[in-house]
C-alpha cells in the first residue's frame, strides 16, 4: 500500500486526499445550470447560499460552519481548494485531485476550524472557506464552482432547513431540476 501523503501546517501533519476520497461523487455531477453541476444527486435536499445583504463574508461563513458543526458528529472534514493559479490553495506543493471538468483541487483532511482559518480570501469574496468541503461520513457536501458567486449544498432536509432558518446563512432550497443561481445574482 502506498504511504499516505501528508503536509505540515500549524505544527501538525495533515493528510492529503486522493481520488479515492472523492470517488463517491466524482463523475456524479452533470453539466448545466442545476444544482447537480456542483452537488451529486445523492442527497435528500439541496440549497444554495451566499451572504445576505448587509452580512459580510466572515460572519456568513462562520454561521455556515457553526450550523454544520452543530448538526454533524465530531469527525474530520475534507477541505478542497480549487487551483485556479490566482487563488490560495493553502498547500501549493500538494498533489491535486481532479473534479468536475477536470479542475485540480488540493484536498486536505482537517476540520471546521481549519476551514475558517487556513485561507484568506477566495474567488467569491474575502472569506476563508474552501471551495469544497464535506465530513468524513459524507452526510453533506458544500461546493462553490469556480465561476459562481454563490455556494451549492446537499444534505438531509433537516440540515437544509437549519441553514435556511439562520438569517446569516439564508440558504435557499432548490430542486434538482431548478437553476441553482439565486435570485438577484447573475452568472459570470
Amino acid at each position: 500500500m502506498t504511504p499516505l501523503k501528508e503536509v505540515d501546517k500549524d505544527g501538525r501533519r495533515w493528510r492529503i486526499g486522493t481520488a479515492g476520497d472523492v470517488a463517491w461523487f466524482a463523475g456524479q455531477t452533470t453539466q448545466g445550470l442545476s444544482i447537480t453541476a456542483a452537488i451529486p444527486p445523492v442527497f435528500d435536499a439541496y440549497a444554495t447560499f451566499h451572504p445576505p445583504d448587509g452580512v459580510g463574508f466572515a460572519a456568513h461563513e462562520r454561521a455556515v460552519v457553526d450550523e454544520l458543526v452543530a448538526c454533524t458528529p465530531d469527525q474530520p472534514w475534507w477541505l478542497g481548494y480549487l487551483d485556479t493559479g490566482a487563488h490560495d490553495v493553502v498547500f501549493p506543493r500538494a498533489p491535486r485531485v481532479s473534479l468536475y471538468s477536470d479542475y485540480p483541487y488540493v484536498l486536505v483532511e482537517a476540520g471546521p476550524e481549519q476551514a475558517l482559518t487556513w485561507r484568506v480570501g477566495h474567488m467569491r469574496g474575502d472569506g476563508p472557506l474552501p471551495d469544497l468541503f464535506f465530513p468524513a461520513d459524507r452526510s453533506w457536501l458544500v461546493s462553490a464552482l469556480w465561476d459562481d458567486t454563490w455556494t451549492d449544498f446537499g444534505a438531509s432536509a433537516a440540515v437544509v432547513a437549519r441553514l435556511q432558518r439562520n438569517p446569516l446563512v439564508a440558504a435557499r432550497p432548490v430542486s434538482l431540476d431548478e437553476d441553482a443561481c439565486p435570485p438577484g445574482l447573475t452568472r459570470e
